[in-house]
């Protein structure tokens, strides 16, 4: 068949070609890259090539490792089996005459005498002891070599230690044991043992010890050969040295491309003696790293690599000062063509000679349209030529207004804004004046949003005026009044007393002026930590020229002007102030009634607790009668009575004076109090009460408690109210006279980080509901049918009016509720509270009781 040629309709690129593709993708870069690409050919084709000379080393410095390895796994084997065929033939040597002994045809003096001529003969072996099954030695023979502290002495008894557990597992196993040496810093070589156990007519007879040198085990049991190509050390099974000297560690053997296989170890295991066979090769080459010709091939390579750098940091620093010039230019034009701010250029004559894109676009008018243009130019406003005439002169004349003109600007479509002009000298490259240069800014949205703020500002200004409550600033150290609010100027005036008057009756005044350190804007004795932090500082106090409570509020701010300023703000609070004083007194009318009606509840109670004395005192008085009419009395008798009555009527006395104190409308009055004094007031008036539900009492106060401020009265009114609520509530729960019993607890506590005193009242009885709980502390809500709903309320509001807190909750063993328990605390009385009522106690006069 004929070969026919490709049809034309087929083009030759069809057909790639590996080197018409790399021309294609070469033709694709740009010159930058291009140039890139050829100055890092060369260096690429260097680096390669001093990779592969590396390659080349690398594998035969592996190869070299490699027969190393191999020569010094097969010496150390071999000088491994030299090793243990000769502790094997020494332990078959000890093993003939343990038989002999054994079988009783050796005496004390032949054993002595084949011990050394074995020593003699055998310079490994250092020591051989007979011992007997009571571990006593009974002979021994050592070389002259063993230290006197390792010399085994007939009669003695083997001392606790390596060579006593040994003859343990000799006796025990009956086969022979090797004890292992261990490392040792002192002076004497460790030894190798060997005890092979004796047998009696099949009993333990004792052990033949055998101690070998390490040293001359491996002096004389490794091959000659060995010693001289490497470092040989026998180790224990701690990898301790017992003989021999290893090599020192190579520098840089860590680095894995000098790690060097130098070492090899066995076990001289199947003598079962621990021992470890170790050899180190002796460095006989340099590896790579000391050959000659590796160091000059890549000398010669980086020193080609650096010429190839150079010359390539040589082209890209002339490739990057042309890109930062072409660079430099675009940037001017973009900035030149990106600012908002509209530039024109006039000549001396007053043509413009120059437009950037921005005038262009505020005026609407094209860059072709506005060069050349003489006035009056197109985008000024028909009806302003005049003005704008007379302005365009004085701005070729030098005479422009430095801190430029506002005019209106007619643009293309007809609509105007405003704007600002700036103008300025255009001086050329040679110094000279070309013309002038004129900036032009739209500032229509700025004139609004002043408009806006003027009105936002008046609007203020009216919310102020119609604030019910007086607005006034006034700067730091001065009696300058800068704002005053209407309300202000109808109490104080127009003047900067009423503000003065405000902050100093209300404590806010911040320090005197010469009171600190001037800083830079001559400000001193700041309250730094005030004017740096957004709060204000509030206080009420009463004016009498006004006749009113104010609430004062007052904070530091920077005025419009920059300086530092105070505002004033007070409010009109006197009928909140009447309100809370009626307050105050319908409280205190309800503590006092509540204890009324306590006392009232007790009446019974209190009868007949008042009836115990006053009978006793009756009986008393009858009797002593009846014995002075018939005679039938001493004096002494007489005194005995007659005491017995005055302490009845002093316990009479007692229980209504404390009744008196109890139910007694006071004022306030808080003071040092003592909690132990306090709680066994409360607990002799509750006392009555629980007797009669037939409730036990028991309490306990925690010894030298320190003091609370609190009013006392108050106080025992809480735990007397709460204690009587307990046995009602047991009361009501009938429960058995083992399970009637109401406990008080006072001991010191820290809540929140504050000292306090914790009071706990906790009783059996059948505990509150959970709808109760929720409403527990509110006022006129009770559980019982005849209740007024205000004891625990009155109980927390004494409570937090001591700034304590009180809560309540119910007692379990398990689901069953078998109590419930209120608990309420008393911070502790602070130095300045002591020191206060010291103030208060002498210089008041004492209350007069009812």
């Amino acid at each position: 068949m004929d070969s026919h040629p490709p049809s034309a309709e087929q083009p030759e690129s069809a057909v790639p070609t590996p080197a018409r593709w790399w021309r294609t993708w070469w033709r694709s870069l740009s010159p930058h890259r291009q140039d890139r690409f050829a100055a890092l050919a060369p260096l690429a084709a260097v680096l390669m090539f001093l990779a592969a000379i590396i390659a080349a080393f690398w594998y035969l410095r592996a190869e070299e490792v490699e027969r190393e390895k191999e020569a010094l796994k097969r010496d150390v084997e071999y000088a491994q089996q030299r090793v243990r065929l000769r502790l094997l033939e020494r332990q078959e040597q000890i093993m003939r005459i343990a038989r002999d002994l054994s079988n009783q045809d050796l005496e004390r003096a032949d054993f002595v005498a084949r011990a050394e001529g074995l020593i003699s003969q055998y310079p490994e072996l250092q020591a051989i002891t007979w011992i007997d099954e009571r571990g006593r030695i009974r002979a021994s023979h050592a070389a002259p070599t063993v230290t006197s502290g390792q010399l085994r002495v007939a009669g003695e008894v083997l001392k606790a230690g390596e060579t006593a557990d040994t003859f343990g597992l000799a006796r025990d196993l009956q086969q022979p044991v090797y004890a292992q040496p261990t490392g040792s810093s002192g002076e004497a070589a460790p030894l190798l043992q060997l005890q092979v156990p004796l047998s009696y007519q099949g009993k333990f007879g004792g052990v033949v010890l055998s101690e070998y040198s390490i040293d001359s085990l491996l002096r004389y049991g490794t091959p000659t050969e060995v010693l001289a190509r490497y470092a040989v050390t026998l180790l224990d099974g701690n990898d301790h040295v017992l003989a021999g000297t290893p090599l020192a560690p190579r520098p840089g053997a860590r680095l894995p491309w000098t790690a060097k296989a130098n070492g090899y170890e066995v076990p001289v295991s199947p003598v079962g003696n621990g021992l470890v066979l170790r050899a180190q090769a002796y460095r006989t080459s340099l590896g790579v790293v000391g050959s000659g010709l590796f160091w000059l091939v890549g000398t010669l390579s980086v020193m080609t690599a650096w010429l190839l750098i150079a010359t390539w940091r040589h082209t890209r620093r002339r490739m990057q000062a042309q890109q930062a010039l072409v660079a430099e230019t675009n940037f001017r034009r973009a900035m030149e063509n990106s600012m908002l701010t509209g530039m024109r250029a006039l000549d001396m004559e007053g043509r413009i000679t120059y437009v950037n894109a921005a005038f262009c676009q505020m005026t609407g008018w094209t860059e072709a349209e506005l060069v050349g243009q003489t006035p009056p130019f197109s985008y000024w406003p028909e009806g302003e030529y005049e003005t704008l005439h007379a302005r365009l002169r004085d701005e070729l004349s030098g005479r422009a207004m430095i801190g430029g003109f506002q005019m209106r600007v007619k643009r293309r479509n007809g609509t105007l804004f405003d704007a600002r002009l700036y103008v300025s000298p255009l001086v050329d490259a040679r110094g000279q004046q070309a013309g002038w240069m004129t900036s032009m800014t739209d500032i229509t949205e700025p004139n609004r949003v002043r408009e806006q703020l003027t009105a936002s500002h008046e609007r203020f200004t009216i919310v102020l005026e119609a604030l019910d409550a007086s607005v006034s600033v006034a700067p730091l150290g001065s009696e300058e009044l800068l704002f005053a609010n209407r309300l202000y100027r109808q109490w104080f005036g127009s003047q900067t007393n009423g503000h003065l008057q405000l902050v100093a009756q209300a404590g806010v005044l911040p320090a005197p002026r010469d009171s600190g350190v001037e800083d830079e804007d001559g400000l001193m004795g700041l309250p730094t930590d005030t004017l740096t932090s957004a709060r204000s500082e509030n206080a009420e106090i009463y004016l009498p020229d006004l006749g009113k409570w104010l609430e004062v509020r007052s904070r530091y701010l920077n005025w419009v002007d920059g300086r530092l300023a105070q505002m004033v703000i007070a409010t009109d609070i006197t009928p909140r102030r009447l309100a809370e004083e009626q307050a105050a007194r319908q409280a205190e009318r309800a503590q006092s009634v509540s204890r009324l009606i306590t006392m009232g509840e007790m009446a019974s109670s209190v009868a007949h607790e008042l009836n115990q004395p006053l009978t006793a005192i009756s009986n008393y008085c009858s009797g002593m009668v009846s014995r002075i009419e018939s005679g039938q009395i001493t004096q002494d008798a007489l005194l005995s009575a007659l005491s017995k009555t005055a302490h009845q009527a002093q316990r009479a006395g007692q229980i209504i004076q404390r009744i008196r104190a109890f139910v007694k409308r006071s004022e306030p009055n808080r003071q040092l109090a003592d909690v132990a004094g306090m709680v066994a007031e409360a607990v002799e008036l509750a006392d009555i009460e629980l007797r009669r539900h037939n409730v036990r009492l028991t309490h306990y106060v925690a010894a030298r408690l320190p003091k609370v401020m609190a009013d006392t009265i108050l106080i025992e009114q809480v735990l007397v109210n709460l204690m009587k609520n307990g046995a009602e509530s047991i009361a009501h729960a009938h429960r058995p006279p083992a399970h009637r019993s109401v406990e008080l607890r006072v001991v010191p506590r820290q809540v929140d980080g504050r000292d306090v005193i914790e009071f706990t009242v906790q009783d059996t009885g059948k505990g509150l509901a959970p709808e109760v709980l929720a409403h527990l502390f509110e006022a006129f809500f009770s559980t019982k049918s005849e209740g007024m709903g205000m004891g625990l309320n009155l109980c927390r509001s004494i409570v937090e009016s001591h700034q304590g807190r009180m809560h309540a909750e119910n007692l379990y063993n398990g689901t069953e509720v078998t109590g419930c328990r209120f608990t309420f605390w008393l911070p502790l009385a602070d130095a300045a509270d002591a020191t206060m009522n010291t103030v208060a106690t002498s210089t008041s006069t004492p209350r007069t009781t009812a």
